[in-house]
């Protein structure tokens, strides 16, 4: 399910002549029969409202005086939102002659034709309180407020995500909660503005179109409107032809692929800052931290110690937060057991809350094997809104990756990528574009979609750059993929897990070590596989193909090039004492 509340307005939609009939009660009713809840987003004021709509109690939560007061029906708690009006304003308009002035728990509302009146009496006193209109009404309330800011407290009370809702209004007032909801509609009876903005305009009006609207969510959860709602989709790059490529927010999965140090992170992490931008909620789950320092979520587990189910979903249970699964501190053998209770339990969050929006899988080949069977998993219809990351797409298990509706291939042979997955879910796999792709460029196939794969130029990522620098400049890389220095005859073990260790252990070895692992190209093939920066193994590769050249400066030329491209941090890790490390000397400043 993918939409868990509807939010509705109160006059000139769920009622008419201020009163809701017996058909829109029972439409109400089924709502909630579908384990859905009711959120009533009104301009009245709450003693109004409970004078005349006594079944204000199918709602979870009341957002009153156009977003400046909540009520919860349930418990007769009420909660303010914004300052009281000053008592000097209200005072000010009935002396100018302002008549029918009623005042709220935060609201001073009046009719046409007074908004002149009010506009100058609120400048004349330097107050900073903003009018809005509905109809003929006209409302005051403090700045800032309205019935999207009280839209978000309710939500914020029930765990949901605006992404979560639909919206339903008629007039002026509603366009910024509309604006809110995952999907804005507009009853048949609506201003045209509202109309011209909403997602879909219902065929009845008032009652009556909510009635319908409510027909369509219990149908098929409004899957036919998915074309529509393109102000959600998420920017991927551009076209060669110019124009944008996007991808869609909810459905079908997307996988990354290619070798190591091609790409995969920048294209992951510029999709996770299109979905953070929209305020959509992921969990990465990620085997080797290379996400731990990911600015945009946060991060659970670590070198030390691996995480817990409970705290990752205890995490997740706020709407606002993403996170980052590090399972670094799990053996190996352990990583995919976890990650499989994991996804269960995701799974059944999903079930309940539509949330994680989205969940991301690095390392699929490692966590979602080709010999891997779901069992009573509800897939691929539970992996929907997924991405796959991976280096070997046909290692992945086929039950997985039949959820893929878009694949991005990173890398020099982004056919082979291609040809692999269609391996995988037994599907001729399509004409992919000659040529190589520039730096900065992927190869993007929309599956089903009829358009052959075409070169995009993906969207900068802003964080990438900063996550990359900080993790292997200064970081904790795992023993797995951290650089030994060993030497010829493997008298060394000396341990580098980040770049300026590795710079300071350069400087240190004697020139027969320096001069083995040279020849035998391991500072690139480790740029490469465990750094993944391809333009930097490009650079140490051709310092490695110069035999000539003395070993001072063939470290001189490496140091330069992890230079250009890290920055050093204020004080680097040192040696513990007593150790072969001891030999290292600090890098030169």
């Amino acid at each position: 399910m993918r939409y868990h509340a509807l939010a509705t307005d109160y006059d000139g939609t769920l009622a008419h002549d201020g009163r809701v009939n017996e058909a829109t009660l029972a439409g109400l009713e089924r709502l909630l029969g579908t384990g859905r809840k009711l959120i009533l987003v009104t301009g009245r004021e709450l003693p109004d409202l409970l004078s005349i709509f006594p079944e204000v109690h199918l709602f979870a939560w009341v957002v009153a005086e156009n977003g400046a007061l909540l009520y919860r029906p349930s418990t007769k708690e009420e909660r303010p939102l914004a300052a009281p009006p000053p008592a000097k304003f209200v005072r000010t308009l009935k002396q100018r002659g302002v008549e029918q002035v009623s005042v709220g728990r935060a609201i001073v509302a009046t009719w046409q034709p007074y908004e002149k009146t009010v506009l100058d009496t609120i400048r004349d006193l330097g107050l900073e309180l903003q009018v809005i209109f509905n109809k003929g009404a006209v409302m005051v309330l403090p700045a800032g407020v309205n019935k999207a800011t009280g839209l978000t407290a309710a939500l914020k009370e029930m765990d949901l995500s605006a992404h979560e809702v639909v919206g339903v209004g008629d007039a002026e007032n509603d366009h910024a909660f509309l604006s809110l909801c995952e999907c804005g509609v507009a009853v048949a009876n609506a201003l045209p503005a509202v109309k011209q903005r909403a997602d879909l305009v219902t065929r009845g009006d008032h009652g009556a179109g909510v009635v319908e609207l409510i027909g369509r969510l219990v149908d098929d959860d409004l899957r036919d409107l998915e074309g529509r709602l393109t102000r959600h989709h998420l920017p991927l790059g551009t076209a060669e032809d110019g124009k944008p490529v996007r991808l869609r927010p909810h459905g079908a999965g997307v996988l990354i692929a290619g070798p190591s140090g091609s790409g995969k992170s920048t294209a992951a992490t510029s999709f996770l800052e299109a979905l953070a931008e929209q305020h959509y909620q992921f969990c990465i789950t990620d085997p080797e931290g290379d996400y731990d320092s990911l600015p945009l979520a946060i991060t659970l587990g670590g070198p030390q110690r691996g995480p817990t189910v409970d705290e990752i979903l205890q995490l997740l249970k706020r709407p606002e937060e993403n996170a980052v699964v590090n399972l670094v501190g799990l053996p190996l053998a352990d990583r995919p057991p976890f990650f499989l209770a994991l996804l269960t339990r995701l799974l059944e969050m999903r079930a309940r809350t539509g949330r994680p929006h989205w969940l991301v899988v690095d390392e699929a080949h490692h966590l979602l094997p080709a010999s891997w069977e779901p069992g009573t998993l509800a897939l691929p219809q539970g992996l929907k809104s997924t991405l796959f990351i991976t280096v070997h797409p046909n290692q992945v298990a086929a039950a997985a990756l039949a959820s893929v509706g878009s694949v991005v291939a990173v890398g020099k042979a982004p056919e082979e990528t291609v040809r692999q997955f269609c391996g995988v879910v037994k599907e001729k796999p399509p004409g992919v574009p000659a040529g190589a792709l520039q730096a900065g460029e992927v190869m993007f196939w929309a599956r089903g979609a009829g358009q052959p794969p075409r070169k995009v130029r993906v969207t900068p990522s802003r964080t990438e750059r900063q996550r990359h620098t900080r993790k292997y400049a200064e970081g904790e890389l795992p023993p797995e993929r951290s650089f030994y220095f060993r030497g010829p005859d493997r008298k060394l073990n000396l341990r580098a897990q980040n770049l300026m260790l590795f710079l300071q252990m350069a400087d240190g070895v004697d020139d027969e070590t320096w001069r083995h692992h040279l020849r035998a190209g391991e500072y690139s093939r480790w740029f490469r596989e465990a750094i993944k920066d391809e333009a930097l193994a490009s650079e140490a590769e051709g310092v490695e193909r110069r035999a000539d050249l003395p070993a001072a400066e063939s470290r001189k030329l490496i140091r330069a090039a992890v230079e250009r491209r890290y920055t050093q941090p204020a004080s680097s890790p040192l040696p513990m004492p007593g150790t072969d490390a001891e030999r290292v000397r600090a890098p030169a400043e």
